[in-house]
């Protein structure tokens, strides 16, 4: 996610480019990029999820 803790990382031309080209969205997430997970998680759609982890990771876990 693009937020202050990884800002050196973005910073790093090279680095950044090694990072950004490993994750499927092709770009860093921001924080923006939660908001549709969490309406759904505090939404009635979500009432019978249990016991799951929702990456919202740009497909990071997916590759």
């Amino acid at each position: 996610m693009a937020t202050a803790n990884t800002a050196a990382l973005r910073d790093d031309a090279q680095r950044n480019e090694e990072i950004v080209g490993r994750i499927p969205a092709g770009r860093w997430g921001t924080p923006d990029d939660l908001a549709g997970p969490a309406v759904f998680l505090a939404s009635c759609a979500s009432d019978y999820v249990h016991g799951h982890t929702l990456a919202v990771d740009g497909g990071w876990l997916a590759r």
